[in-house]
């Protein structure tokens, strides 16, 4: 039995923590995590602690295998920061991974290793053998299930110290994000 880890998606050591449930397609959750790093910079890494936490929602047809993709990049050299790099690579690309109006276009023919494939040409991590670890999926169902407990239903949510934010958004200037978390 081969044993693998999957790096957590976790940048900053500080006491204030923001989690931040992203769909990897999702325009709203692109947006989000374009901030991210400008929020570690301006906040500091000694004073926030940022924890992405992936969403996958059934109406981004594709959603499941790029969050699969996302995980899977965890696992190799460079963990996080793999993983960043194919959610970027998809945010990127985004309308190469999802359908016209959520039910049509040429991803319908799309097969999940064209997904993969793509994946793999953008963010230039090869995916393939991690996305076939065989329990992959336990890690999977971690980031959903405690989605779930958290009564996360849509993406982006943000969680301050434990507590869902449903006034803060992704189209809300870093600035505000930082006044949020530092009152």
């Amino acid at each position: 039995m081969t044993s693998w880890r999957a790096d957590p998606l976790v940048w900053g050591h500080g006491p204030s923590v923001l989690e931040v449930f992203l769909e990897p397609t999702c325009p709203f959750s692109v947006r989000a995590f374009g901030k991210l790093d400008d929020l570690l910079a301006q906040a500091g890494e000694d004073r926030i602690t940022i924890k992405m936490r992936l969403h996958s929602q059934p109406w981004h047809m594709y959603s499941g295998v790029i969050v699969r993709c996302i995980i899977a990049a965890s696992t190799l050299q460079g963990g996080k920061a793999a993983a960043k790099a194919v959610m970027a690579a998809v945010g990127a690309h985004r309308e190469e991974f999802e359908f016209d109006h959520h039910a049509g276009g040429p991803n319908l023919d799309a097969t999940p290793n064209d997904i993969i494939r793509r994946i793999e040409r953008y963010s230039g991590i090869k995916l393939a053998e991690a996305f076939a670890i065989p329990d992959l999926d336990r890690e999977v169902k971690w980031h959903t299930k405690y989605a779930r407990q958290n009564g996360i239903h849509v993406s982006p949510t943000f969680m301050v110290n434990g507590l869902v934010q449903p006034d803060m958004g992704s189209g809300d200037p870093v600035a505000n994000w930082v006044s949020r978390l530092f009152p």
